[in-house]
């Protein structure tokens, strides 16, 4: 198993010695390297946290990644954030946005967008997965034939300690962790519900990234070998891979 931390900075500062040696893959939110536009996406006033914890996380030797969530808005901004990313050696994640439950109402990508990341994706330095684009292109999740198998390969404990199946952005079913998780997480209720994964009315047409990764990389489908060379291009870059030869 790897670990990864996804963070706006804005606790990072505060526990970055606790945590160094402990994070897999430790990735900021950077929305834009203009100060502005970027609190203004996060709202809340966090531009400054990610740049000293970025200075901070090197002193430590640590390797942290800048997650660049791209929306139809901000796309023109992906070569100036590349520019600051090779000016730290930090390599760019590329985060295609995605709606759930009405949060980011924004326009969707044309297709010309679409084919620019596919472009961008290419660049030294920048992981983007082409099955995230490609999964767009076809309009999403289908649930009569579902992509998403969040349910199999992702396990969602929300901050008061409950199992949320299917996902956390679209599951409605909750239960409390009183004892042992994966007894509970191979239990036949929870199996109920993780077999209901993309295949919800709700799933119809999703494209969450953090659940369609894992999809890609466990089950063998056209978006496995879409995601292929981005998911090594990034082991390289990072050299994830090396952990798997110690654990051997």
């Amino acid at each position: 198993m790897l670990t990864t931390i996804t963070t706006n900075c804005l606790l990072y500062p505060k526990r970055a010695e606790e945590l160094k040696g402990k994070v897999d893959m430790l990735h900021f939110s950077l929305d834009s390297i203009v100060e502005e536009k970027h609190n203004a996406s996060r709202r809340v006033n966090c531009y400054q946290h990610v740049m000293e914890s970025i200075d901070q996380a090197l002193n430590l030797g640590e390797k942290p990644d800048i997650l660049f969530t791209v929306t139809p808005q901000n796309i023109e901004e992906l070569p100036e954030i590349l520019n600051f990313c090779k000016s730290k050696n930090l390599v760019l994640i590329v985060n295609p946005i995605f709606n759930y439950q009405g949060i980011s109402e924004q326009e969707d990508f044309t297709i010309d967008q679409l084919n620019v990341l596919i472009k961008f994706g290419k660049e030294e330095g920048v992981f983007l997965n082409r099955a995230f684009i490609e999964l767009r292109k076809n309009g999403g999740n289908d649930i009569k034939n579902p992509v998403c198998k969040a349910g199999s390969n992702t396990i969602v404990i929300s901050p008061e300690n409950k199992l949320i199946t299917p996902c956390y952005h679209l599951g409605t079913k909750e239960f409390p962790i009183k004892s042992n998780l994966k007894d509970l997480f191979y239990s036949d209720k929870v199996e109920r519900e993780k077999s209901k994964a993309g295949q919800l009315p709700e799933c119809e047409g999703c494209t969450i990234n953090c659940y369609m990764q894992p999809s890609f990389s466990t089950h063998l489908s056209k978006y496995f070998f879409y995601s292929l060379p981005s998911t090594l291009k990034y082991n390289r870059l990072k050299g994830t891979w090396k952990k798997f030869f110690r654990l051997s």
